[in-house]
């Protein structure tokens, strides 16, 4: 039992990088930094906001988003030391396997198949969603029965199913490709955003801003840790660590610069909104489905509308792309482990792409997309996030002291105080969510553990060393 706290060297998890079962290098800080982009601007803001905004926060929704930014912000410089250090494929899970050992590698990557599962087929709705309805705009009506799910009068969500499907086309096609067309994407929905804050901005009105903190400080706490959600994709950067051409450079440079970006953009976003139109109005069906398109249609911009929820299908769409990429990649670093079937690890010789483990991903998440009614659990993702975020933090914490002498191309600036204000500041927003949301985890959290003692532990690569050695 005492080996399931073994750790991986490092060199020996670099050294899987090569060969045969490595992945192709091919991208540079700059894809890096747009990956990110692609992840984090998307449902969250085009969507979550209204909700917070009008439930949660009012107008201090920008309080909200800083105090999500922080928390984020510490957990960033600890996954950039990490990514910098370890630049292998697995995110948080590779780290948790370096730093902290097999068991807490374990739990954090059965945590992430479950954050980035539910969140590709619930955004996978979104975007169908999205698509119907701009469809609708254009006199092009599609039948409810290939538009939703038998649960919601239908008989299949087709468009989930088509746009998860053409993304894992996408990503078995090979890395370079998918870069690419993800720069293309962040590139047109950060314009809409852009186009937004251009349009609105001279329609603000400062007592629409009054009670600046309905809800109290409380409110604003509990809308930090729901618009957490918007956040999430900088940590999907690190999954990208083994493909990066110079990852000691780049990956820190990708997973800051992505969350600075966009933390601007939110504040800036998340003022104009709640100044154009009083945050209760976000509370109504229009408001809280489309709350940045809400809110042009409001001040009579209507084509801007549409060209925003344009650039919301985008931002979709490359959310969808980071997070199918992210969940593969966990995926192949688990079974390279022996933690799960070898066969999510198989890498395709000639593209040098995880093409089984992708095609798995997307048959699940297709199905579940097509015929289940899935509402954006949010929170379950958060939890899922924020646990992994101090998982990270404990990690570079553990490593510092066990490992003072090992290469680190970045270090976590004034450590140990950001690691410990990263766990401190996460848990914090775990505390502010719903306590159904705890049960539901450690639901899953329990599960998990029974797979791994009943499966895991007995075909670990690393157990069977220690058993050799033995």
């Amino acid at each position: 039992m005492s080996n399931i706290f073994s750790t991986k060297p490092v060199s020996e998890l670099i050294s899987e990088t090569e060969g045969k079962q490595g992945l192709k290098k091919a991208l540079s800080a700059f894809d890096l930094t747009l990956l990110g982009i692609g992840c984090i601007i998307g449902t969250g803001i085009f969507v979550l906001t209204g909700v917070a905004a009008a439930k949660f926060s009012g107008p201090a929704l920008v309080l909200s988003f800083i105090l999500a930014g922080l928390a984020c912000v510490f957990a960033a410089l600890c996954y950039a030391e990490f990514s910098a250090a370890v630049p292998v494929a697995g995110s948080a899970y590779t780290f948790g396997y370096a730093g902290l050992g097999e068991i807490w590698a374990w739990i954090i990557g059965w945590d992430l198949i479950l954050e980035y599962a539910v969140g590709i087929a619930t955004v996978a709705i979104g975007w169908s969603g999205y698509t119907v309805n701009l469809l609708k705009n254009f006199g092009i009506n599609l039948p409810a029965a290939i538009t939703l799910s038998p649960f919601d009068g239908g008989v299949i969500n087709l468009p989930a199913i088509l746009i998860i499907g053409l993304i894992a086309w996408l990503l078995i096609s090979g890395v370079r490709n998918t870069s690419n067309v993800n720069g293309t994407i962040v590139i047109i929905k950060s314009a809409a955003v852009v186009l937004f804050i251009l349009l609105a901005v001279w329609f603000i009105k400062p007592h629409n801003w009054v009670p600046f903190m309905p809800f109290g400080f409380n409110g604003v706490v509990t809308g930090a840790a729901y618009v957490f959600f918007a956040y999430i994709g900088f940590d999907a950067v690190s999954t990208a660590a083994e493909e990066a051409r110079n990852p000691q450079k780049d990956m820190p440079k990708g997973i800051i610069y992505s969350l600075l970006i966009c933390t601007v953009l939110y504040i800036i976003v998340s003022a104009i909104m709640t100044g154009v139109v009083k945050f209760t109005a976000y509370g109504t069906p229009a408001g809280s489905a489309a709350p940045v398109a809400y809110a042009l249609d409001q001040i009579g911009i209507g084509w801007g509308s549409i060209i925003v929820s344009v650039g919301a299908i985008c931002g979709i769409t490359s959310v969808l792309l980071v997070l199918m990429f992210g969940q593969s990649r966990i995926f192949f670093a688990m079974a390279r482990d022996g933690l799960i079937p070898k066969a999510f690890g198989k890498v395709d010789e000639k593209r040098k792409t995880p093409a089984l483990s992708t095609i798995i991903v997307s048959i699940v998440c297709a199905l579940t997309a097509g015929f289940f009614p899935i509402g954006i659990v949010a929170e379950l993702t958060n939890i899922g996030t924020l646990f992994a975020f101090i998982i990270v933090c404990a990690g570079v914490l553990v490593l510092r002291y066990k490992k003072p002498d090992m290469e680190r191309p970045f270090k976590t600036p004034g450590f140990p105080v950001v690691p410990i204000l990263g766990i401190l500041s996460c848990a914090y927003l775990i505390s502010g969510l719903q306590p159904v949301t705890w049960i539901r985890f450690a639901v899953w959290f329990v599960l998990g553990l029974i797979v791994y003692f009943a499966y895991s532990i007995h075909h670990s690569v690393l157990q069977k060393e220690h058993k050799d050695v033995a």
